[in-house]
């Protein structure tokens, strides 16, 4: 089945967000003039556990650049990714939707793992772009950091990154076009990379600015994606501990430096911004793809059951701050509101003016302005949804009492939590509201919640994978040597 025809499915059955679609020429016309527009950048830092952040209850390491982004603007309590793993975690702030409906459902891998986690190669470039509305609304756009959603391994045309809306981008190896200085060696990091590990976010930090220079002088306003993928293992924070090896670099006391390290080029981030005078008129997003491993114990996760890879808080619960001087408040902090990575899309093209350029799909992300603003801290109306760990890297039972695996499929609506797989056992109900940390499973107390939020949750899934996603077709031409029977949880581990 054509991947395009197949998806087109969610948009011809939902039509109804007519007022999130419009044509690149009259978006154009309808925009402000660049000086009035604000510059966007979206920090979106890979791995990265709630508390790992001082702000949110980090031990490990000060973080006073990135704290100063929630102090000078406003900082979450209930932000939610769309994922506990990178691909897909993506593939929802790229679209602004679940990345269920797309087909990507875990780390994107050769193509014959991919078949086998029911997943499609790259995310197709028919699907809505957040970079895409912004550049048809007068924008300019680039990507600079780990990409992730198609291209690396065995996985030789996936859609280049412009076809997604970039006018200029700089990644990783996983990527369609990785760059040469940083992908010596067909792997994540190599010691023969010209831009060593360790280096990796600042050349990422002096790429945006001078992306941000450069169009300021054009007087042209920009939307930047500033993906940093450091605080993913391996921890390498200088030529010493490369020396040391591999056995190393999990390590909390590498951990800790890397942290730093990722905190001081935050600094240089904000402080350019200063430098180049638009620092009043830029909005700048900070948060993670997915809850962190190794967690340290939930050390990471400021107590809370999970990690990546798992629908616990622990592996979807993010850190999640919004500076713009000329529009928010300093010092403020929202415990009440839910929000979700899917609603950065609409939030940020109505916040800037932007048409989205939907091609017919509808999102699943809310316009959350005035909550971003901080003028509001209204509670979510919408249900959210999630679903992983029906492949091959998430099928095992949990093995201890940090849980690396959950159940695949879930829900939250209001202060409600429902866990499910999609054949409806081991069925886990919480309340946040009392119980964060997910201590205690109320199905036995609350059955007819739990049995009714359930049943959504799989009809959820239903909908989303088995009727809306792309058919998976295995690749002929791949051989079985291109990747093992079964890679298990250790490539969540590395390579998500």
């Amino acid at each position: 089945m054509d991947t395009k025809k197949s998806i087109r499915l969610i948009g011809a059955a939902s039509v109804a967000c007519a007022g999130f679609t419009a044509s690149a020429a009259c978006a154009a016309a309808a925009a402000p003039a660049a000086k009035e527009r604000p510059n966007v950048i979206l920090i979106y830092v890979d791995d990265m556990g709630f508390s790992d952040v001082s702000a949110y209850g980090g031990q490990f390491a000060p973080t006073p650049n990135i704290d100063r982004i929630g102090k000078e603007g406003i900082q979450f309590m209930q932000y939610y990714t769309a994922c506990p793993i990178s691909s897909p975690s993506r593939v929802g702030v790229t679209t602004g939707m679940y990345p269920t409906q797309w087909g990507i459902t875990t780390f994107l891998n050769d193509r014959r793992a991919n078949y086998r986690n029911m997943s499609n190669d790259y995310l197709s470039s028919d699907a809505p772009s957040l970079a895409r509305s912004m550049k048809e609304s007068g924008y300019a756009t680039g990507h600079f950091g780990k990409w992730h959603m198609g291209g690396g391994r065995d996985v030789k045309t996936p859609p280049q990154i412009s076809e997604y809306g970039f006018d200029e981008w700089n990644s990783t190896w996983e990527s369609p076009d990785p760059d040469p200085v940083l992908t010596a060696s067909n792997w994540i990091w190599s010691d023969k990379d010209s831009v060593k590990r360790w280096d990796r976010t600042a050349y990422f930090v002096d790429k945006t600015l001078d992306f941000l220079a450069r169009n300021k002088e054009k007087g042209v306003p920009c939307y930047v994606n500033l993906w940093p993928d450091d605080m993913h293992t391996p921890y390498v924070p200088s030529q010493d501990v490369y020396k040391m090896g591999n056995s190393e670099w999990e390590k909390k006391v590498n951990f800790i430096p890397v942290l730093a390290e990722l905190d001081k080029q935050i600094g240089r981030l904000l402080d350019g911004l200063d430098k180049l005078g638009i620092a009043d008129n830029t909005i700048v997003i900070f948060t993670s793809d997915n809850g962190p491993n190794p967690s340290y114990k939930n050390g990471r996760t400021d107590g809370m059951r999970g990690q990546k890879a798992t629908l616990y808080e622990g592996g979807i619960r993010m850190p999640f701050m919004i500076r713009w001087p000329a529009r928010i408040s300093a010092g403020q902090v929202n415990d009440e509101t839910v929000l979700c990575s899917v609603d950065i899309f609409p939030t940020v093209c109505s916040i800037t003016k932007s048409s989205p350029v939907l091609n017919g799909y509808t999102l699943d992300g809310k316009d959350m302005t005035k909550v971003w603003l901080g003028k509001s801290h209204e509670k979510r109306k919408s249900a959210l949804y999630w679903e992983f760990g029906r492949h091959f890297v998430g099928k095992d039972k949990p093995k201890n009492a940090f849980q690396t695996r959950s159940p695949n499929v879930c829900m939250r609506k209001g202060d409600w939590k429902v866990i499910v797989n999609y054949d409806g056992t081991d069925l886990e109900l919480y309340n946040l509201k009392l119980d964060r940390f997910e201590t205690e499973n109320l199905a036995d107390k609350y059955p007819e919640i739990a049995k009714v939020m359930a049943e959504k949750a799989i009809k959820w899934f239903d909908y989303a994978f088995r009727r809306c996603a792309p058919e998976i077709s295995e690749p002929v031409s791949a051989s079985k040597s291109e990747a093992p029977v079964d890679s298990g949880y250790l490539e969540t581990l590395i390579l998500g």
